[in-house]
């Protein structure tokens, strides 16, 4: 499947006019949408290898995803698996890995799954000890961002298969537009941990407080000359579960968030502890592969453009998500991109 080539300039205003135009069509249903409690989902279309696959005989020929899984979310994540499959050249090759919150969320968030992706090969999986994680989180700048679920990649390795050797980690708010294989398939050489695009001109002493930099004995966490940290978005990675396993990477995540809670050395929730264990030493990712911030600021959530350059894979990080801004009619232009993945069920097509 080729990249979605979406640049500035003369191609952006006839796509903004495809997107209004499609706005103007849904928009009468796309306010009336059911609420959180009462989410009713289309079956998506099934989608078939091409002759090139492999067969699924393994788990050595599958491409492996985690996700999250909760009601609050559901809507995005269901768009996001969508959009894994449709442009994926082996999409029976791939298997998801869900995490929830609970255990009494399972069996709901099972029927819904198995509603719209029948074929889909899955495994939801609780976290057993959710009060031990929410005990750990600090309260940051958004409020979404305390979400003990929000915190579940730091504890993939654990609660995944042992035998499991690669995953991609994905948010909730994303969709892609690109083969799935391609990311998986990224090479983590010498003893990187983790692979995601790397942003190195970002500011990266805004992410700690004055109190993490005025003390030496932290600040000094960075000071190794070979060890050029810049900032990444955690909402897109390929993790080498093996060396996170060897490394005991969940427990040096952890002793960041317990001196959190003891002296406040950062704001913005589950991210600066990955950038405290990993930043600077991460496999090099294109860009493409998270054209993030599309949900605008932590604060305001305002419209945005994209990156230049080609793309793979649209992230609505931030305050804004683009079911919530279709749903009150004021989407942003890019919110388009993301509507035809969208599977809710509005009541008028219930009622119909």
């Amino acid at each position: 499947m080729p990249k979605l080539g979406i640049s500035r300039g003369s191609n952006l205003l006839p796509l903004t006019l495809i997107i209004f135009t499609l706005l103007i069509q849904n928009g009468s249903t796309a306010a009336r949408t059911t609420t959180n409690s009462n989410l009713h989902f289309k079956e998506a279309p099934q989608f078939y290898n091409s002759p090139r696959c492999s067969a699924l005989n393994s788990s050595e020929n599958a491409v492996h995803v985690a996700m999250t899984l909760d009601i609050a979310y559901l809507r995005g994540s269901m768009a996001a698996i969508l959009s894994v499959l449709q442009h994926s050249s082996c999409p029976e090759n791939i298997i998801f890995h869900f995490v929830a919150s609970s255990s009494t969320e399972t069996a709901s968030l099972n029927l819904i799954i198995k509603k719209s992706f029948p074929y889909l090969h899955y495994t939801i999986y609780p976290i057993q000890d959710i009060a031990a994680v929410a005990g750990l989180i600090s309260t940051s700048i958004r409020s979404a961002l305390d979400c003990p679920l929000n915190y579940a990649r730091n504890y993939l390795a654990d609660l995944l298969p042992q035998h499991l050797q690669k995953v991609v980690y994905l948010d909730s708010d994303l969709i892609l537009v690109d083969d799935i294989a391609k990311l998986a398939a990224t090479p983590l050489s010498g003893d990187s941990v983790l692979a995601a695009p790397e942003y190195c001109n970002a500011n990266f002493t805004t992410y700690f407080t004055p109190t993490f930099w005025s003390n030496p004995s932290l600040s000094l966490t960075f000071a190794n000359k070979n060890r050029k940290p810049c900032y990444f978005n955690t909402g897109v990675m390929v993790i080498d579960l093996v060396r996170w396993r060897a490394g005991d990477y969940t427990t040096k995540i952890v002793e960041w968030m317990e001196l959190q809670k003891r002296m406040r050395i950062y704001e913005l929730g589950s991210l600066p502890p990955f950038l405290l264990v990993f930043a600077g030493n991460i496999a090099p990712v294109d860009h493409s592969w998270n054209q993030h911030g599309l949900g605008g600021d932590n604060f305001h959530g305002l419209c945005r453009d994209l990156h230049p350059g080609p793309v793979s894979l649209l992230h609505w990080s931030g305050k804004g998500k683009p079911w919530a801004r279709l749903d009150a009619n004021r989407p942003c232009p890019l919110d388009g991109l993301w509507s035809p993945y969208d599977l809710l069920q509005t009541h008028y097509t219930l009622e119909s």
